[in-house]
């Protein structure tokens, strides 16, 4: 009996790129030993051709393979030749759906594929900027950033491939910029966005409005939020200072939809030595100092949950992939299969990790199952 994998169903309309005097395995049969591979752990092409090699039977559920596992060097000319665009634009549908019932924060943050420079060629490494959902732990979409450009110009293009409504936009100081907070409200959604020295004028001011962090604490018409965590020889205490009173603000009125600003002081005392940080950012939210502090926080999620799991356990950082399309494609498989494995892994022990339930996914048929079969 055949059975399908659902989210494989949305990469169908991908173009095969090979002259058919070379299909001697079909596409959608690569793609079926790609992501089933990168589940289990395969990083390298032979390893997805030993992988198909030792699972052929399992796979065979899915599909006849009537001309067996293709070699390391084909899964290597197919993913290079694949259109990189029909290929964000399946993963693009396949979550769309998702979208718009998560909500909450979703964070947009950038990540260098650094084995992707390519010293030979100079070939610079790919740049890749991400959306993702904060509650559920979703890449939500990516855009490559263009040669010899930066994220202020890759950032709009993502948010067109996203469902804005209901949700909150966090970006780092990099999208602290006019044209994106448009998008956003324009967009239906929400924004807060970190202030830096690249706004010097818009930084300048909100810092000097919080230089005296004692005196805005007891100041009526700012709200005030405070927690503290103590992990073994750790503590981390955060204040968040927001107001809605913004009308000395210069140029304020160029920055669609702002109606808060806010400063976070950061305390951090290891093994009896204290640091302290202060961060400031716009938000087109009220001044409600505990949510904005919450939604900040929720920020960083891109950089633990994310590109942490991309480099650490998917070691992407140490991929050498640079042959064509190679490094975009697999970094979209890498996000498709890391969706699974998330949304999977509520059906497991809680103490189940990523990296665990890929090695179990490889030793274990049925947990395979459960992690193909799931839907977002």
């Amino acid at each position: 009996m055949k059975h399908d994998i659902s989210f494989l169903q949305y990469f169908e309309e991908i173009e095969d790129p090979r002259v058919d005097r070379h299909k001697l395995h079909s596409l959608s049969d690569i793609l079926l030993i790609l992501f089933c591979g990168v589940i289990c752990g395969a990083e390298s092409w032979r390893d997805f051709s030993d992988f198909g090699e030792s699972k052929i039977d399992y796979l065979r559920r899915f599909s006849p393979l009537e001309n067996g596992i293709p070699s390391k060097n084909t899964f290597n000319r197919v993913v290079s030749s694949l259109n990189h665009e029909q290929f964000k634009n399946c993963f693009n549908n396949w979550i769309k759906g998702v979208q718009r019932e998560l909500g909450d924060v979703i964070a947009i943050d950038g990540k260098v594929l650094r084995g992707s420079f390519n010293k030979a060629t100079d070939k610079s490494a790919i740049h890749m900027v991400s959306a993702f959902s904060s509650s559920a732990k979703l890449v939500l979409a990516q855009q490559k950033v263009d040669d010899k450009s930066n994220e202020i110009t890759a950032i709009p293009k993502l948010l067109k491939l996203l469902e804005l409504k209901g949700a909150v936009v966090t970006i780092d100081a990099m999208g602290c910029q006019k044209a994106i907070t448009q998008d956003i409200i324009d967009g239906g959604g929400d924004y807060a966005i970190a202030v830096k020295g690249n706004q010097k004028n818009l930084h300048e001011q909100i810092k000097s409005h919080f230089s005296n962090t004692f005196d805005m604490q007891h100041h009526k018409k700012v709200d005030v939020a405070t927690t503290k965590i103590k992990n073994r020889n750790r503590i981390e205490s955060r204040m968040c200072l927001a107001t809605n009173s913004i009308d000395w603000l210069q140029g304020k009125e160029k920055w669609s939809g702002l109606k808060s600003i806010l400063m976070i002081e950061s305390k951090r005392t290891l093994n009896g030595i204290t640091s302290c940080e202060k961060r400031y950012y716009i938000s087109s939210l009220e001044a409600n100092a505990e949510e904005l502090n919450r939604i900040v926080r929720a920020h960083w999620s891109v950089e633990n949950s994310l590109h942490w799991v991309l480099d650490v356990v998917f070691r992407e950082d140490d991929s050498r992939n640079r042959l064509g399309n190679t490094a975009e494609n697999m970094a979209i498989m890498k996000h498709v299969t890391l969706n699974q494995l998330q949304t999977a892994k509520t059906g497991f022990k809680k103490d189940m990790s990523i990296k665990r339930l890929r090695k179990k996914s490889g030793w274990d048929n049925a947990t395979l199952d459960t992690i193909l079969m799931t839907t977002l």
